[in-house]
């Protein structure tokens, strides 16, 4: 039998808040869940190309936020945006 290793890692309140929902409303080991979460996220990077990774949390500048915000607010669609859409039909 494999000997368990405990491990220390600093998460956020909102983190510890889902994972702790989802341990009450499933019946899941916290342990369990953590460990099934992180091999599945490290199968996923040795597996799937970098291009296709999509991390949980985009970290961008503030002029960058700004103009992401400019954009959402005006409602018009970059061209490239809408040319990629036009070519899904």
């Amino acid at each position: 039998m494999a000997q368990d290793t405990q491990i220390s890692a600093l998460i956020s309140d909102t983190t510890r808040e889902r994972l702790e929902r989802h341990a009450r409303a499933t019946g899941i080991k916290k342990g369990h869940l953590v460990e099934q979460a992180l091999l599945h996220h490290l199968q996923a990077l040795e597996e799937l190309p970098v291009e296709y990774i999509v991390h949980p949390r985009i970290v961008v500048s503030a002029d960058t936020f700004d103009r992401i915000l400019e954009q959402m607010e005006t409602g018009r669609a970059s061209r490239a945006l809408r040319d990629l859409m036009r070519d899904g039909d």
